[in-house]
């Protein structure tokens, strides 16, 4: 009854708002009467419909990105995620997936909630954070260790932007020379563009995001595009991603591309132990080093015979030998403390004659 009753809300509605959009007005008194109307003097009102606003255009690239994340992912990695989802109106959010599950999983969700991008956070270890960029269910899909995240709320740059303005693309040159950053940067394109006419989005386009090369890792910007100068302005988020490998398939498959340069987070952590525990060593062998010099017998050196030269003889004294004992020093008592050992011994006089 309720579903019956909805439904019938709905229809009135329907037809109040088709109705709306209808008016009549009377025509001029110039005017004559249409031809089949009344010919008794009465003046039919005239229908008219009110055309609806006219588009801009037509939502044509369907590109729809979920972005969602594993469990155990830290507080700024679920800032950075809400920041991404802020600033990509044709982006959409899931629950958590849990670790457990294989990552093929994914192209499922994706294929239930009507999208073909995905940007996924991979977090392990509570200290490594990964993402998946991929096309699904097709491919490819490129995997990259997050490093240096810094959030909008972090960063309180002076910069600002429209909520669901398009951005602007800008591109290090050197994505046009290698063929697995020409890769990248199409698929950065189609997930981090915003479509044209999108329902969500404005149609204005007030700033940029940026991917530059440096020290082999792609580093994210977002700047504002100041109207007057057409300078630029930090508004973040900023990260930095460090390609691992690139497959053919969504979330897997056959391997395209290997970083050489990658070193993954363990390998890195165990070096700085290894240098750790080698400068340790080291101080260790010194001292040990140092123990063994004290310890060791020392070498004897050659008189030198300069030594001599500056020293002056001193007369020699005769040896005197005292055959008797030396007098014995009076020892020289305490006055005061004399005088109060004869009062005593008067006051004990006095209390025995006294008593007598």
């Amino acid at each position: 009854m309720a579903c019956g009753r909805m439904a019938a809300k709905r229809k009135r509605g329907a037809l109040a708002a088709g109705k709306a959009k209808r008016a009549r007005s009377a025509p001029s008194a110039g005017e004559a009467a249409p031809e089949g109307g009344p010919r008794d003097g009465s003046i039919p009102p005239q229908e008219y419909s009110i055309p609806p606003p006219v588009s801009q255009g037509k939502w044509k690239n369907k590109e729809r990105v979920l972005i969602f994340s594993s469990r155990g992912i830290n507080f700024r990695t679920r800032h950075l995620m809400q920041d991404l989802r802020t600033l990509m109106p044709h982006s959409k959010a899931d629950t958590k997936m849990d670790r457990k599950d294989q990552l093929f999983v994914i192209n499922e969700v994706c294929e239930m909630k009507n999208c073909n991008k995905c940007i996924f956070f991979e977090a392990k270890k509570k200290q490594d954070l990964y993402m998946w960029l991929s096309n699904t269910p097709q491919g490819p899909s490129a995997k990259f260790l997050v490093q240096n995240v810094h959030t909008l709320a972090e960063l309180k740059m002076t910069g600002n932007c429209l909520r669901g303005s398009r951005p602007l693309l800008s591109f290090d040159p050197i994505f046009d020379r290698e063929p697995h950053y020409a890769l990248l940067k199409e698929l950065f394109i189609q997930i981090f563009g915003t479509p044209q006419y999108h329902p969500k989005s404005q149609p204005f386009v007030d700033h940029v995001f940026t991917f530059t090369v440096t020290d082999e890792r792609i580093w994210f910007r977002n700047y504002q595009i100041i109207e007057e100068d057409a300078s630029l302005v930090e508004i973040g988020p900023r990260f930095v991603l460090n390609l691992i490998k690139i497959f053919q398939g969504s979330f897997g498959g056959p391997t395209l591309y290997e970083n050489p340069h990658y070193q993954s987070p363990n390998m890195h952590r165990r070096l700085v132990r290894l240098s750790v525990a080698a400068k340790f060593r080291e101080k260790q062998q010194v001292k040990e080093v140092q123990k063994i010099k004290k310890k060791g017998t020392k070498v004897l050196v050659e008189e030198d015979p300069t030594e001599v030269v500056f020293e002056t003889p001193a007369e020699e004294k005769p040896v005197e030998i005292q055959l008797v004992k030396p007098e014995s020093k009076p020892i020289v008592k305490d006055k005061k403390k004399l005088r109060k050992i004869q009062r005593k011994k008067q006051k004990k006089l006095f209390r025995t004659e006294g008593s007598a």
